[in-house]
């Protein structure tokens, strides 16, 4: 199960958690995805896994 957005591509970051002491972990940070019904250009109704950005700025279309 990828976790990566079928839009726009918006995939994991990679970076370290750093403490007062200054010490490093390795992390994850994970996009923001949810699975919504979407409409193609064919126009039939598909479900994907897209990230809340491209939800709010319209780049997916919800069937009535």
């Amino acid at each position: 199960m990828a976790k990566k957005c079928e839009i726009c591509g918006k995939g994991p970051v990679t970076g370290n958690n750093v403490s007062h002491a200054h010490n490093k972990n390795r992390r994850r940070w994970l996009p923001n995805l949810k699975k919504v019904r979407m409409l193609t250009d064919s126009g039939s109704v598909q479900r994907a896994k897209v990230c809340t950005r491209c939800i709010r700025s319209g780049a997916v279309v919800k069937p009535a």
